[in-house]
């Protein structure tokens, strides 16, 4: 293929501009056509070479007169134009790296395909057939500690590596833990599965949540719900709807962000033996909901909330697993990002900063996050030297996890940055920023 025709990034403006995230959320093909005319330069005619469309075909979406609905339509729209799958409600494409940062896509090792030998005396049935007769004998309690430890295991890894390439493993244990509970076995066991399988679905829709695919988010964490409410393990469905919150925080809906927190702290509060943890966490997601609306005197009562339970901890509570995360770092931290919201920057910046001092080096997702977080509050004050270098130092996370989330907030800084490109402290930045992240991702990159 010639090298002008060739499919090329299109701007990060662009493909961070609400008007065309928007019509790609509704796949309004008209808008996104024009948009990408108007501010990339790619004309009708290169639209339809690059999508395999007709040209006429393409003038008549762009006039209104026809829409394009077929899958095979849209994923050719979004392959050509290189818009990332997410935009337009698909999985990652096959040509997107695992986050708009990452140098080189890390391909998993090949396992070697195990021999097969088929004793003659041995059944035929399928491998599930044979794990469920195995499990019916010997499913106990032991087991499910070990499902248990696998998540935990998967949620330290999704911290260090990002969640993309676990996904899949995570998924499969979720449908063989819903394939085991049609057996019927005595009640502490089953209850046991329903809340290892309401823990493996809200870890997916974790994964696409960072990922930025929130319709396929939501679908888990609705599963999640369903499965939780089977065991009526409020304090766990108050987790998942806070977790479809703070994804509506990101998705711009800041109401639907308030209305499901509110539903968050109601189940918690109607549970029994919720703990002051999992009130200070779900206190916490309400500041970011108000901050979100800007609703300051909100903000900071719920802030003034979140604190005055966690001081309320006890050695020995009964916390989930789940909200272990919850530590005093974490408080310190999105107390700072929820003032940063609202745009209270002098005092989000030392209270970030304190956080990410004491924060789990391990935890590169995290790190990263918060830092570029840092880097915004003091760009905000005017400190450019302090934001670059903050910045600059948040790359060598960045590039070490898969995490869409954790991109959005680099396009954002980088976004801020733009009136100071030719500072050299700016020019400094761009430069590492090259050397660690080339423009093989090229929407960051001028």
């Amino acid at each position: 293929m010639p090298e002008a025709d060739r499919p090329q990034e299109l701007p990060a403006r662009l493909l961070t501009d609400p008007e065309m995230l928007n019509a790609c959320r509704v796949r309004d093909f008209a808008r996104v056509f024009r948009l990408v005319k108007t501010r990339a330069g790619i004309y009708p005619s290169m639209i339809a070479r690059r999508c395999e469309l007709t040209p006429s075909r393409v003038g008549e979406v762009i006039a209104g007169r026809r829409q394009l609905l077929h899958m095979d339509v849209v994923e050719r729209i979004a392959d050509g134009l290189r818009i990332p799958g997410h935009m337009l409600g698909l999985a990652r494409r096959s040509w997107e790296t695992p986050q708009a940062l990452v140098v080189t896509e890390r391909e998993a090792p090949q396992e070697p395909e195990p021999e097969k030998q088929t004793p003659a005396s041995l059944p035929g049935p399928d491998v599930d057939s044979i794990l469920a007769l195995a499990t019916r004998a010997s499913l106990s309690t032991a087991t499910l500690e070990a499902f248990q430890s696998s998540i935990e295991d998967y949620w330290r890894r999704d911290d260090q590596h990002g969640g993309e390439a676990l996904r899949p493993a995570i998924v499969g244990q979720l449908r063989y833990v819903v394939g085991l509970l049609k057996e019927s076995r005595r009640p502490s066991i089953q209850n046991g599965l329903y809340g290892i399988a309401a823990e493996l679905a809200r870890l997916t829709g974790w994964t696409y949540f960072d990922a930025r695919q929130y319709n396929q988010a939501r679908a888990y964490f609705t599963e999640a719900l369903q499965l939780a409410k089977e065991t009526d393990d409020r304090q766990f469905m108050a987790n998942v709807l806070a977790c479809m919150s703070l994804q509506a925080t990101y998705q711009d809906k800041p109401a639907d962000s308030l209305a499901l927190v509110t539903a968050a702290q109601d189940q918690a509060r109607s549970a029994l033996g919720t703990t002051p943890r999992v009130l200070s966490m779900l206190s916490m997601r309400e500041a970011f909901a108000h901050a979100s609306l800007g609703n300051r005197d909100s903000t900071h009562r719920a802030i003034g909330e979140a604190h005055r339970h966690f001081e309320q901890i006890g050695v020995g509570d009964p916390d989930p697993s789940w909200v272990n995360y919850f530590d005093e770092p974490k408080l310190i931290v999105d107390t700072g990002i929820a003032h940063g919201r609202l745009g209270e920057a002098a005092t989000a910046e030392p209270l970030i900063a304190d956080a990410l001092r004491r924060e789990d080096r391990t935890n590169q997702r995290g790190r990263a996050f918060h830092a570029f977080w840092l880097a915004r509050t003091q760009l905000d004050q005017g400190k450019l030297g302090q934001a670059c270098d903050t910045a600059t130092q948040a790359l060598v996370p960045a590039s070490a996890v898969a995490s869409e989330r954790v991109s959005g907030h680099l396009r954002e800084f980088y976004d801020q940055l733009a009136p100071y490109r030719q500072e050299p402290v700016a020019l400094a930045f761009e430069s590492r920023l090259r050397e660690l992240l080339p423009p093989v991702s090229g929407s960051l990159h001028p």
